[in-house]
């Protein structure tokens, strides 16, 4: 199902052969605002649950 199923890498390929470069910038920024924000996440419930098992 084209538009609903497809993943982002492959969005991001389409848009550079259509020519879109603003939009394939727009997706790969927010793939790795995510990312960044994932790994804080992570960094975070780490450190939490460490400080959580020495107490």
């Amino acid at each position: 199902m084209p538009m609903r199923t497809e993943i982002t890498p492959l969005l991001i390929v389409t848009k550079l052969e259509q020519y879109d470069y603003a939009g394939a910038t727009a997706l790969a920024v927010v793939m790795l605002v995510i990312s960044f924000a994932l790994l804080l996440l992570i960094n975070g419930l780490q450190a939490w649950s460490s400080r959580r098992q020495r107490h």
